[in-house]
């Protein structure tokens, strides 16, 4: 009953949020992780109890060239302050601690049966990184999500590429599960919610966006 609710809730979340379309990330698993293959036959006869113990940690890697600047990527991922209003369900988004380098956070995130809290450690080096770690370890029992901007093609100067990085293990056992089943779809659609976020505030992309795990590499 449990997979059957957590299977009706991915494809609720998944598909009435189209955005993630756009982005198409590699999702990757840890250690030959089997409890993330959540259409065989053998884990539909599973129950949810009787899931094995294996790694819960999960990988999704981004990489992209975008019509925006590094400058303009760095201010929207930096603005943890307003992630609330663009970023699919953050529910919540408070800084309470603040320098040029670094702030801190607590972010509620929040979809049905999900509502929780933690707090995120953010480090800045303005263009180029954000990072941000959890540190309350109430929900996770680690959480990294990394932002790295490089420039961009050298005959288009609004353009920059984006290495996107998210690697958490949830304590729940129940928060994993849902985790195996939409994870990489997720991942997806925060990386195009930060894109339409420069969109809306800067103006339309100089380019369409280009995945490069899928191209060859970029030419000047």
């Amino acid at each position: 009953m449990v997979l059957v609710q957590s299977r009706n809730l991915a494809r609720k979340i998944i598909f009435t949020n189209p955005v993630f379309l756009n982005f198409q990330g590699h999702y990757v698993n840890r250690q030959n992780d089997v409890g993330c293959h959540c259409h065989g036959t053998d884990f539909q006869r599973r129950t949810f109890i009787s899931l094995p113990k294996l790694s819960r940690t999960r990988e999704y890697r981004g990489r992209q060239l975008v019509g925006h600047t590094m400058e303009q990527m760095f201010e929207v991922v930096s603005d943890v302050d307003n992630y609330h209003k663009f970023l699919p369900w953050c529910k919540k988004s408070i800084v309470f601690t603040r320098s040029p380098s670094n702030l801190k956070a607590d972010l509620i995130i929040g979809f049905p049966p999900i509502n929780e809290s933690y707090t995120s450690n953010v480090t800045l080096v303005k263009p180029h990184m954000v990072k941000a770690e959890c540190m309350d370890g109430k929900l996770f029992h680690h959480m990294l999500t990394l932002w790295r901007f490089s420039p961009g093609l050298k005959r288009e100067l609004q353009s920059c590429v984006i290495d996107f990085r998210i690697t958490f293990e949830f304590k729940s056992a129940f928060h994993s599960h849902l985790s195996n089943l939409f994870f990489d779809q997720v991942a997806r659609q925060m990386e195009s919610a930060f894109i339409e976020e420069v969109g809306r505030r800067f103006g339309p992309a100089s380019m369409q966006p280009r995945n490069l795990l899928l191209n060859q590499p970029i030419k000047s």
